[in-house]
């Protein structure tokens, strides 16, 4: 039987043949590269959140209580209302909605015509007053004749009581001639009385007056101002500088006095109404800082003011409808409370606020040494003079006067 084995080739090493290709290396794992990218970059992004969370913590125990915020805050301003303050039909509309007015730019003609029917009639009373005073004055100068005269008259019926007594006496007059002398000197003494009578109820009228002070030319006087006053409501200016709003009023319309016809809203001082949950007003003070930011701008812009007062009470405790708690079921719910921030003007100016606008508001509650209560009115709201008694209404009383007094007093 033949060896079959011993007639096989020995195994050649290819390595060892010169020129023979080595054998190729096994490929890398780009599944298992791809996954250890993956776990370094999960590490770091949990390294990262953790971190993070740390610090977060950090800040909420040492810092979170040094700061209080809430977007529950609304911008606030004051809506000056122009009504009409006489009956009359509107002329003339000189500013509409979206416009900017100054302080005395007019706003509304209204139809002057009754007006200047009253101030006529109310100058016509001034001038009868004057005429009629000037007559009280006049009667004082003729009572004061009528008592001289009064007093001549006594003094002669005297003289002829006294000779006719003497005549009486020599027997040269008989005694009924005394008798009726002497009842002339009764009567002229009751004409002198009557005479200073007259004289003083005459002077009561006049007395220590002179015709623009005496009482009844003041009383027209005062009227004949009514009536001007009444004639200046016909031309209604703007009171403060803002923009119109809430124009309502058209030409022709017949408008009753309080009738609201446009507004005019004085948006370069505005605030902010943040309304804080009474849980986060222990630490909140009168003067704190604050920081605020608008909707509308987002952090682009950035308002820097500081808080000014805080509400006398919540917004239920002033609804129309306040909750009747004590009655039915009840449900705590946390309250909020109005605080007033006051904005710096010059950022007002570069990035203009509308009232009702949502922003968001953060007080620096770290400073704790201001009032928890209001601070004493500094009377922020002056009131203005009325306009309708200008120098041209003094002039026409003063004309009217000097027409009809004349001469003399």
């Amino acid at each position: 039987m033949t060896d079959n084995s011993s007639s096989r080739p020995d195994p050649v090493d290819d390595a060892s043949v010169p020129g023979a290709t080595p054998p190729a290396a096994p490929p890398v794992d780009e599944t298992e590269g791809k996954s250890n990218t993956r776990k370094r970059a999960f590490l770091i992004l949990g390294v990262v959140v953790l971190l993070g969370l740390i610090a977060w913590g950090v800040h909420a125990i040492f810092f979170a209580g040094d700061v209080q915020e809430t977007d529950d805050a609304y911008v606030a301003g004051d809506i000056v209302a122009i009504t009409s303050r006489e009956p009359a039909t509107v002329l003339a509309i000189h500013a509409d909605n979206t416009e900017g007015v100054k302080a005395g730019d007019p706003l509304i003609d209204l139809d002057p015509a009754q007006s200047d029917v009253s101030l006529a009639q109310a100058g016509a009373e001034l001038a009868r007053a004057v005429r009629s005073v000037r007559s009280n004055f006049s009667a004082v100068d003729e009572g004061k004749a009528a008592v001289a005269q009064a007093q001549a008259e006594l003094a002669k019926a005297r003289n002829d009581l006294g000779r006719r007594q003497r005549a009486a006496a020599d027997g040269a007059v008989s005694g009924e001639e005394v008798a009726h002398a002497r009842d002339a000197v009764t009567t002229a003494n009751a004409a002198l009385q009557l005479a200073q009578s007259r004289l003083a109820q005459a002077r009561t009228s006049v007395q220590g007056a002179s015709v623009e002070t005496n009482p009844a030319v003041l009383a027209a006087i005062a009227r004949y101002r009514t009536a001007a006053i009444s004639r200046g409501h016909m031309h209604l200016t703007a009171p403060v500088d803002g923009v119109i709003a809430q124009r309502s009023v058209q030409l022709g319309q017949q408008v009753a006095p309080g009738t609201p016809l446009m507004a005019v809203v004085p948006l370069d001082k505005v605030w902010i109404d943040a309304n804080f949950r009474e849980t986060q007003l222990r630490n909140i003070r009168i003067g704190q800082p604050a920081t605020v930011t608008a909707d509308v701008y987002g952090d682009d812009a950035v308002y820097h003011g500081h808080v000014i007062g805080l509400g006398a009470g919540t917004g239920n405790a002033f609804a129309l409808l306040p909750p009747q708690n004590a009655s039915g079921n009840w449900i705590k719910i946390v309250q909020r409370l109005p605080v007033r921030i006051a904005l710096n003007p010059k950022e007002l100016r570069e990035h203009p606020l509308r009232i009702g606008m949502s922003v968001m508001a953060e007080v620096d509650v770290t400073d704790r040494s201001g009032p928890l209560l209001a601070q004493p009115a500094s009377g922020g709201f002056q009131s203005k003079q009325s306009d309708a008694l200008g120098a041209g209404v003094e002039a026409d009383i003063q004309r009217i006067i000097a027409a009809n007094r004349g001469t003399g007093r």
